[in-house]
């Protein structure tokens, strides 16, 4: 069964075998971020919203959790900022009263943390994932290009704010880009506001699939180590690296897989593009797309129109 709102399980880096929720349409976030496997935001918004009737993603929920046999979480996350759906709080109500036996994780950008019914509405959830990549305003706007206006100390008091009140885990993720943020003066500025924030745990992460834009660099792995020992000089909660995951260690649905060849072998085509045909989430496509690319199956060239993937047989 093919679902609008759903997609996996799949292999999380960080969350096990994990069933995704997506409540948002297609690219509607207040950030447009320069590594986004998901390609450039098209609808740049702060506003909250009911997308979709909750109803009908709780539909989809029942259906899927009524077939599952091994599940580690259930992840709110997808191709947009899942805290713009002004409905989440009735999700999560479903969730923790209908499935109690599941955890459950918001990845969220942290945009809207500040937000005191926001708050209110995801207190329950048991893991937090914001993230940080930059506290000085010009790499925040070089990284995060984020809404007019929106500031990255306002991010950072929100986060904050919010860590005051959860007392579930919240697990910091900072993206490292290198010549952009993992210069001494902001890494010094990135650990002053951690230490305010005190999340549990920090994580370090770095890409692992073509971003939005294609002048992104992977840090070197002995960099990462230095960046994460810097950190863990200065802080009191641990501080990890995520590891990238090797094409031995996930796999993709196969019919996905022969989907995206069969299209590929007709033309270049976006993420985007091959989930609109296919009627595959994007979540899913991108999963599988970042498996062919590691198996050098199919390459990738960056246009003014986003990231194009070709078969190269």
């Amino acid at each position: 069964m093919k679902y609008k709102h759903l997609f996996g399980p799949l292999a999380s880096r960080r969350l096990g075998r994990s069933l995704g929720v997506d409540l948002i349409p297609y690219k509607y976030c207040p950030l447009n971020c320069v590594y986004c496997e998901v390609q450039s935001t098209t609808h740049l918004t702060l506003l909250r919203q009911e997308f979709f009737p909750p109803q009908e993603i709780i539909s989809e929920l029942d259906a899927a959790l009524a077939q599952q046999t091994h599940l580690d979480i259930i992840t709110f996350s997808g191709a947009g900022e899942p805290t713009l759906y002004s409905g989440i709080g009735k999700i999560i109500s479903h969730i923790k009263s209908s499935y109690p036996q599941y955890p459950l994780a918001l990845i969220t950008n942290g945009v809207l943390l500040g937000d005191d019914q926001l708050q209110e509405e995801i207190l329950s959830c048991d893991i937090v994932l914001p993230s940080l990549d930059a506290v000085s305003q010009d790499v925040f706007a070089q990284i995060n290009r984020p809404l007019e206006g929106l500031l990255a100390c306002e991010l950072i008091g929100g986060l904050i704010s919010f860590r005051q009140r959860f007392k579930g885990k919240m697990w910091l993720e900072v993206f490292i880009i290198p010549g952009v943020n993992d210069h001494q003066s902001e890494l010094t500025l990135l650990s002053d506001a951690i230490r305010e924030i005190m999340p549990d745990r920090v994580q370090l992460n770095s890409l692992d699939r073509p971003g939005t834009e294609e002048w992104i660099g992977i840090p070197e792995p002995q960099h990462m180590a230095e960046i994460r020992d810097f950190f863990a000089k200065s802080l009191a909660m641990p501080v990890e690296i995520i590891s990238r995951i090797q094409p031995y260690e996930e796999k993709a649905d196969p019919e996905v897989q022969t989907s995206i060849v069969k299209l590929l072998k007709y033309r270049d085509m976006s993420a985007e593009e091959l989930s609109l045909s296919s009627g595959i989430h994007i979540n899913e496509i991108s999963k599988a797309l970042r498996l062919l690319h590691q198996r050098s199956e199919i390459c990738s060239s960056s246009t003014e129109q986003g990231v194009y993937y070709r078969w190269k047989y």
